[in-house]
């Protein structure tokens, strides 16, 4: 069984991030490569597009676009539709009734949206923010996902 996989914005700020001699852009790269090579599929969320691109923009970061506007050919583009949205709806309406606050009443929720995204494709959020999207579905750090390859290695 392949992995299904959708990007949160701190791993996909690693992957645009130009400088490739840091270890822990290295450690993601090859990672991703990994998930590729064992036909995991890996989901990039249009709103954690957003997230990253708005930044990269605000501070003309134009090789972090570029490297973004690149991985954003290489996996799979999941774009924002009203079932989605409405489904974060739902999402952000239950956290709220439970006393599970992820942002301001007044704010656009990303991590809902995102939940929501990856609930409609039935992926593992990848993310640096577990304790926040572990409450909305399958979340973990990209260090702790490897590939099913691995998995089945490691079990032998």
């Amino acid at each position: 069984m392949r992995r299904v996989l959708v990007l949160d914005s701190t791993p996909l700020s690693l992957l645009a991030h130009p400088d490739l001699r840091r270890p822990d852009v290295q450690g993601i790269q090859a990672w991703l490569e990994e998930h590729f090579r064992c036909r995991s599929v890996v989901y990039l969320p249009e709103i954690t597009d957003y997230e990253v691109r708005r930044e990269l923009l605000r501070a003309n970061k134009l090789r972090s676009l570029r490297r973004l506007d690149f991985l954003a050919r290489r996996v799979i583009y999941l774009p924002l539709d009203t079932p989605t949205l409405r489904r974060a709806a739902e999402l952000w309406a239950h956290a709220r009734t439970v006393g599970h606050v992820t942002a301001s009443p007044e704010a656009l929720d990303a991590d809902v949206i995102l939940a929501a995204q990856a609930e409609s494709v039935g992926a593992t959020m990848v993310t640096e923010n577990v304790s926040h999207l572990a409450f909305f579905g399958p979340a973990d750090r990209w260090q702790n996902l490897p590939t099913q390859a691995t998995d089945e290695s490691a079990q032998r």
